[in-house]
C-alpha cells in the first residue's frame, strides 16, 4: 500500500477567553466549518487587511486559490445571474433549459 504524502503543519496554542470562546463554537456551528478552518480564514483575512498593499477587491485571490475544492456548474461565470436569480443551481446548464433566460 502506498504512503500517504504527508502535510507539513505546526501546532499553535491558543488561550480563549469564554466570550472568545463562545464567538468561536457559533461560528463552527454556524459554518458547519472546523475550528482551526475558522483560525486559518481569520488569519489570511486579517492578513489580507493589514499586509496588503492593494486596494478594495483583493479578496479575489483567496477566492482563486479555494477554486479547485469548490464545484459548481460549469457554465457559472457566463450564465451567473440565471444562478443568482433564476433558482438555476437545482438544475444543470445541459438538462433542457440551456439559456432559456
Amino acid at each position: 500500500m502506498p504512503k500517504k504524502p504527508s502535510r507539513v503543519r505546526e501546532q499553535a496554542v491558543v488561550y480563549l477567553g469564554a466570550g472568545d470562546r463562545e464567538l468561536l463554537e457559533r461560528l463552527a456551528e454556524e459554518t458547519g466549518l472546523p475550528r482551526t478552518e475558522i483560525f486559518r480564514r481569520g488569519l489570511r483575512r486579517l492578513a489580507d487587511e493589514i499586509l496588503a498593499e492593494r486596494g478594495p477587491g483583493s479578496s479575489l485571490d483567496y477566492l482563486e486559490s479555494i477554486a479547485e475544492e469548490t464545484s459548481g456548474p460549469d457554465d457559472l461565470a457566463e450564465r451567473h445571474d440565471h444562478y443568482l436569480y433564476g433558482g438555476g443551481y437545482g438544475s444543470s446548464a445541459g438538462d433542457g433549459d440551456a439559456h432559456s433566460d
